[in-house]
Order: structure tokens, then C-alpha cells, then sequence
């Protein structure tokens, strides 16, 4: 590793990388970060973080990106803190304030709301959330100028729990305008929009200070590392495609003919295991990630040597 942090060019490495993003970076700027810590071009990520927020991203590299789109992630799990009293233009604390109102909520009220506000619900995304409207995100059209109006969605939030009431300058205070709370929830559920929805039927606004993940899919903040340990450890914070695919996927272990027949592109025979999993030949090596149904086994990435 040079001192610049920029790997010296070498044979790709394939696999996952699991960060603990950083507030105040984009995650395209930890993308961009992590091709220099490994020397090369292909690397993307899966679940974009905002810039405030921090905890698990999830990293592909090489022939590790095509697993991005096929990992169950559906499954995200947040800290995160909401303010109490204040609404603003994005719904966290980075817009501009738009209202200022008295918090007088009591613990039953409050438990009543978060309450209607767990199960399956329709949300209105953040006005500058990535939806895109035409083709568009919807973050840059506010940013242009324009008035956006974006349709509700069906999201399902498995749990929505307070773990504290304090003040907005840290003290615990049960009257308290600052609310720590977990939010187990699934893809496409907007936690600022969830802050703001909650400020609204308690009738005083809300919006998001804080905002950690620290469960998606399979992937917790116990697998991820920092930027500055991703930078120390180069392309030895991969985890290996075989081991990555492992961890994501159950397993099918085959012989030689089936795994010659995989890398050819013909089809297995199914063996009564209904989903997604990975192919795995004889020596070890991962071969391919298929989806058995009921009477045939269909590829959906086949890893070609690197």
C-alpha cells in the first residue's frame, strides 16, 4: 500500500467487503475509496447510505459485484435518534428548519403512534429521497428547484422501539425531545420519513438527527470494518468469493461431471432444495449461483476463472 492509501496494481480480488461507513461521505465516495485501497476498478456497493448516516455498506469487488443483486438484503435493522419539536426541508437535520412547535407528549400517546406506525404501512419517501420521478432522483429535482410529490409505498417495519427518552442536549429527561430508538424494517423503508410521519401524528414535527445501520441480510457491524482498517489491510479486508457466497447462500457441494456441466452452462438436475444457492465443485472452488424450482435448476452467475 502506498502512502496515499492507493494499492499498487495487481491480479483482481473478488469477494465482499462489509464497511462501517463514516458520516459525512457519500456512498460512491466510499466506492471510490475502497477501488484505490484495492487497486482496481471493479467495486460497487448494495443499500446506499446517506451522508449522515453510518454503519454497515456492503461492498463487491470483482467478480463480487455480481453477487450484490442477488444477496438477500431485504431484512435492515437501524439506530437512530429523532428529535422531537422541529420539522425541516429533507426530514433530518441537515434541511433548513421549517417549524418550530411545543412537545408536550406523553408515554402513552407516544408508545399509541410508534404502535400505528409498526406493521405493514404506506410510507411517502422523503422529497429528497433517490426515488426517481422520470428518470430522475428525486434529490436532484428538489435541488432544481422543483416541487415533488412522490406516491405512497407499501414497507413493512417488524419493530419500531423506543430505547430512551432525553433531552435534545443529552441528558435523560422523560419529557425529553430527543428519542433513541431501533428500527427493524424492510428494503425501501425511509427512516426520515418514518421520524417525520411520527412528528406528525403526535402533532409536534420530528425529524432525524442520528442514523446507524447495523443489521443488513446476513451482515451485521460485528463483519465490518473501518475505513482506516480497510486501508491498513488492503485487499486482505476481502472476504473470498467462495467464503462470501458461503455466507450468503446455502450450499450444494457437486463431483466432477456436474461441475464441468456448470461451467459449460448446461443445467443441473434438481435435488429438492426450492431457491437460491451456491454451486460449489469438488475442489472447493465456487462454480456458480443458481435457483432450483420445482423440476429445474437455472444459473444466474456463473464464475468464470478469474
Amino acid at each position: 500500500m502506498s502512502p496515499r492509501g492507493r494499492a499498487a496494481p495487481g491480479p483482481q480480488v473478488d469477494g465482499l467487503v462489509v464497511v462501517d461507513k463514516p458520516a459525512g461521505c457519500t456512498s460512491h465516495d466510499v466506492v471510490a475509496r475502497a477501488r484505490r485501497f484495492l487497486g482496481q476498478r471493479r467495486v460497487g456497493h448494495a443499500g446506499t447510505l446517506d451522508p449522515m448516516a453510518t454503519g454497515v455498506l456492503l461492498l463487491g469487488a470483482g467478480r463480487g459485484t455480481r453477487l450484490l443483486g442477488h444477496l438477500a438484503l431485504t431484512d435492515k435493522v437501524y439506530d437512530a435518534t429523532i428529535r422531537l419539536g422541529r420539522t425541516t426541508t429533507t426530514d433530518d437535520a441537515q434541511g433548513e428548519p421549517v417549524e418550530d412547535r411545543p412537545v408536550d407528549v406523553d408515554p402513552e400517546r407516544l408508545a399509541a403512534r410508534m404502535a400505528a406506525l409498526t406493521g405493514r404501512i404506506d410510507q411517502v419517501p422523503s422529497s429528497v429521497s433517490a426515488v426517481k420521478v422520470d428518470g430522475v432522483r428525486a434529490y436532484a429535482r428538489v435541488r432544481a428547484g422543483e416541487e415533488v410529490n412522490l406516491a405512497p409505498r407499501r414497507v413493512t417495519v417488524h419493530r419500531f422501539d423506543l430505547l430512551a427518552r432525553r433531552g435534545a442536549h443529552g441528558a435523560p429527561d422523560p419529557a425529553g425531545t430527543d428519542l433513541d430508538v431501533t428500527v427493524h424494517c424492510s428494503s425501501g423503508t425511509y427512516i426520515r420519513a418514518l421520524a417525520r410521519d411520527l412528528g406528525a401524528a403526535l402533532g409536534c414535527g420530528a425529524h432525524l438527527t442520528a442514523l446507524r445501520r447495523t443489521v443488513v441480510g446476513p451482515f451485521a457491524l460485528a463483519d465490518a470494518v473501518s475505513l482506516d482498517t480497510f486501508e491498513q489491510r488492503g485487499r486482505a479486508a476481502v472476504t473470498p468469493l467462495g467464503e462470501a457466497v458461503a455466507a450468503g447462500f446455502a450450499r450444494r457441494d457437486v463431483d466432477a461431471g456436474p461441475a464441468l456441466d456448470v461451467a459449460h452452462g448446461r443445467r443441473l438436475e434438481p435435488v429438492g432444495r426450492a431457491g437460491t444457492y451456491g454451486v460449489f465443485g469438488p475442489d472447493g472452488a465456487v462454480l456458480a449461483l443458481v435457483e432450483e424450482t420445482a423440476d429445474t435448476v437455472r444459473s444466474l452467475v456463473v464464475f468464470a476463472p478469474a
